[in-house]
């Protein structure tokens, strides 16, 4: 069986990098591609395909937007995210929304055809490393980081904020109203015991959430 692959990052070196891994393999055909987060949705809708490959960090939705679409419209479809930064970073908050699995990027020459097989077999795909993590936080063997304890919706605001995007502007990219944002906003902080966006971007900057 041959598992079709949509593959979204906004790097074209990346891009062709990842086609050339996959490409060499029979069972795993590409047939969409895309540089933002706006495209990876809209070939979703035109384009039927088992798993989507998607950068977290794309221009304008993160791959954290696109997963919680595909979920929504296209449950069946699995979603593997890749990463720039190191699994300790981002992997079990990527887990924790609802993806199949999560590469980094340092690791996905040797991880990704691995990845993609299993989790188009309906399997999630969890690394040795994060399977540590994992078994380390269910054993209370590691601190949980504040970033966490925030749900799927406040961790997506949350990482907005971080990197800038007004109140506003957040609304207009989740379609929701900037008083609900604002509720969010307001909730995450006091989760995460912060009182100004600064804290939230000193916080993201130092555990390596976005670069400093």
């Amino acid at each position: 069986m041959t598992a079709s692959i949509g593959l979204f990052d906004d790097h074209d070196i990346v891009r062709a990098g990842f086609r050339s891994i996959l490409g060499g393999h029979d069972d795993l055909r590409i047939v969409a591609e895309g540089r933002s987060g706006r495209e990876a949705i809209a070939a979703l809708r035109e384009t039927p395909m088992d798993v989507m490959v998607i950068d977290l960090s794309l221009p304008d939705l993160s791959g954290i937007d696109v997963l919680r679409q595909a979920r929504s419209s296209h449950p069946d479809v699995k979603v593997l995210i890749l990463s720039s930064y190191p699994e300790e970073q981002y992997g079990l908050s990527v887990l924790k929304a609802g993806a199949s699995g999560f590469v980094s990027k340092e690791l996905a020459s040797d991880q990704l055809v691995d990845a993609v097989r299993t989790v188009a077999g309906g399997r999630r795909f969890v690394s040795r490393r994060l399977a540590e993590l994992l078994a380390g936080g269910l054993a209370g063997d590691i601190e949980t980081p504040l970033h966490l304890k925030l749900s799927e919706r406040e961790f997506q605001i949350f990482s907005k904020l971080a990197v800038g995007r007004s109140i506003t502007e957040i609304a207009a990219d989740l379609s929701l109203s900037a008083k609900t944002v604002s509720t969010y906003r307001s909730r995450l902080l006091e989760k995460m015991n912060f009182r100004t966006n600064a804290e939230l971007t000193q916080y993201a900057v130092r555990h390596g959430l976005i670069p400093g």
